[in-house]
């Protein structure tokens, strides 16, 4: 497979505020190819820069929050053109920007705005779904509102293909259905027990009252899960991705952040995606 690998360092979090570097370190020694920065936990980006050289992993792409972007958005931009970045993810969009606040004409407007700041500077700006997305207005995704209303060209997916299938679609399906505007996909496998909407995301440091015992939800993984994960692959290359990067929000029961990562990793390489 044309596929090549990478972390979202969201991954390791714990891990990279203790050890920035070695953390780092370890997970080019997995065989990862690139990774995927959430915040560069105080190092500056000639720091950062000089790490993805010594290591030789790809800086593929950066998510930088909407509130990251409304601050100072030539700041972020200059940063992660230092890295070497190619790509500016939306990671998540707060619940004051969706439509069921009744003003979700404006946050498209941002959205194309903040798409030809990327695309100016030289990136490709993506979004990053969750399940909340998979909720219909006037009968369609608002996932696919979002594409269909800002424009390819300042727009790419970044396909989180747990959250597609948490919110009901079929991730193989979403992702053939973005082909030519799927660079990135993201790997994540789970455990779900029924169909369960509601109390997610206390899971990813968000819903606080949600239920984290891991009996009805749970992230595990790539290959460790619900997930096909072969077709989603498959899915992957059609869509002429280059990209596909495995995030694991949590580790898995009895597992380290390192260890879920590995398990990944050696998943993928009896693939054949990794060396």
């Amino acid at each position: 497979m044309k596929l090549k690998t990478g972390l979202q360092l969201y991954t390791v979090r714990e891990e990279l505020a203790a050890d920035f570097d070695g953390t780092v370190k370890k997970v080019a020694a997995m065989g990862y190819e690139g990774v995927e920065f959430a915040g560069l936990y105080g190092k500056t980006a000639e720091e950062v820069k000089a790490l993805m050289d010594e290591t030789g992993l790809n800086p593929i792409s950066a998510h930088v929050s909407l509130a990251e972007m409304l601050n100072d958005i030539d700041g972020e931009l200059k940063k992660y053109a230092k890295i070497g970045c190619k790509y500016i993810v939306v990671p998540y969009l707060p619940e004051e920007y969706r439509p069921e606040r009744g003003n979700f004409d404006e946050t498209l407007k941002i959205l194309e705005y903040f798409g030809e700041k990327v695309r100016d500077a030289g990136f490709t700006m993506l979004y990053h779904n969750h399940d909340f997305e998979f909720t219909k207005i006037d009968g369609e995704y608002y996932l696919d509102t979002i594409y269909s209303r800002v424009p390819a060209e300042l727009l790419q997916t970044e396909l989180d293909t747990c959250w597609v299938n948490v919110g009901g679609a079929d991730p193989v399906a979403y992702v053939r259905k973005y082909t030519g505007r799927a660079p990135v996909v993201h790997l994540k496998d789970f455990f779900m027990r029924g169909r369960q909407k509601e109390g997610l995301y206390e899971l990813i440091g968000i819903d606080k009252k949600a239920d984290n015992s891991g009996e009805n939800f749970g992230f595990r993984p790539v290959g460790h899960g619900m997930q096909n994960i072969p077709e989603i692959l498959a899915a992957s290359v059609d869509a002429g991705a280059d990209w596909v990067i495995v995030e694991q929000d949590r580790p898995a029961p009895g597992q380290t952040a390192f260890e879920s990562a590995q398990l990944s990793a050696d998943y993928l390489k009896g693939l054949g995606l990794m060396a």
